[in-house]
């Protein structure tokens, strides 16, 4: 976005368009990193017709750190293909199966790349809470990344290793969601999680940290459970909580997938860019 940001002016290209698909200006970089981060979006900024945002929370958050005036931050909410999630046929029981695991086990899943922003260490410590009061579940850390080997340790270190299993990089999504009872974030910063769309679409119940954009997607009681950042404590609690009320579970994971579907559809995202398109073609520097 900058690189391109800015050889577009000293082309003069006549419209420049700069989605956030999240932020860094917190919770990624020291003070001092993310300062400057800040700065150069502001600067970036004056010469950008528009700012595309990817839910209104984050709207909301770029116009509070006065990146751009408020009147060119539009958000534009994701879309994804997901009527493979919707018309999915797979056996909830296949990915029990497939791990060796009874079939009365429930599954608790994150999928979210192993990196220091989704904060794996508190889905950890919530996991040893639940299965101090809860055995017949198991934890499934969907993903790969940096510190997949420092969360293994961990894993060994909190007396885990057979409770909670590390999948890697996983093709078929669509099994992974099909056999999950619940699925969870535990981020400290979100633009709008794919990994929650999905399952949503998947009618999965989502219990979530409630971060960035987050909250545009999970209404806390109806189609999931959102908890403080970093707070292991109530990210158990939840989770526990849905383990043990099914009904709840279901009644959720309905409840998220008629909010998901369309309004996340892929083909909403094409009508709204391309209303937006048209819209600055004919010379009308905003969309809202």
């Amino acid at each position: 976005g900058t690189l391109g940001r800015i050889a577009a002016k000293l082309t003069d290209v006549p419209i420049i368009i700069h989605t956030f698909h999240g932020h860094i200006f917190h919770s990624y970089f020291g003070s001092l990193k993310s300062k400057l981060f800040l700065w150069l979006e502001r600067l970036l900024a004056k010469f950008t017709d528009v700012i595309i945002t990817v839910g209104e929370q984050q709207r909301r958050e770029i116009i509070e750190y006065r990146v751009a005036e408020p009147e060119k931050v539009v958000a534009v909410p994701l879309g994804l293909d997901l009527k493979p999630f919707i018309n999915a046929k797979s056996d909830p029981n296949l990915l029990r199966d497939e791990l060796g695991l009874n079939r009365n086990i429930l599954l608790v899943g994150i999928v979210a790349r192993l990196v220091p922003i989704k904060n794996h260490i508190c889905f950890l410590e919530a996991a040893r809470l639940v299965l101090e009061r809860y055995d017949d579940a198991r934890f499934l850390i969907i993903g790969d990344g940096e510190l997949r080997k420092y969360l293994e340790q961990m894993t060994r270190e909190l007396s885990l290793e057979s409770r909670v299993i590390f999948m890697g990089f996983q093709h078929n999504l669509v099994k992974i969601y099909a056999g999950l009872d619940i699925v969870t974030l535990s981020s400290f910063n979100e633009g709008l999680p794919v990994a929650l769309i999905e399952a949503m679409a998947a009618a999965k119940p989502v219990v979530s940290t409630n971060v960035g954009g987050v909250g545009d997607l999970i209404l806390d009681g109806d189609n999931g459970l959102l908890v403080p950042s970093n707070d292991p404590a109530a990210l158990a609690e939840a989770i526990l909580f849905l383990l043990k009320n099914p009904d709840r579970r279901k009644m959720m994971g309905i409840a998220g997938r008629k909010k998901a579907y369309p309004l996340f559809d892929k083909n909403r995202l094409l009508l709204d860019i391309d209303r937006l398109y048209r819209k600055l073609l004919t010379a009308e520097k905003t969309y809202l």
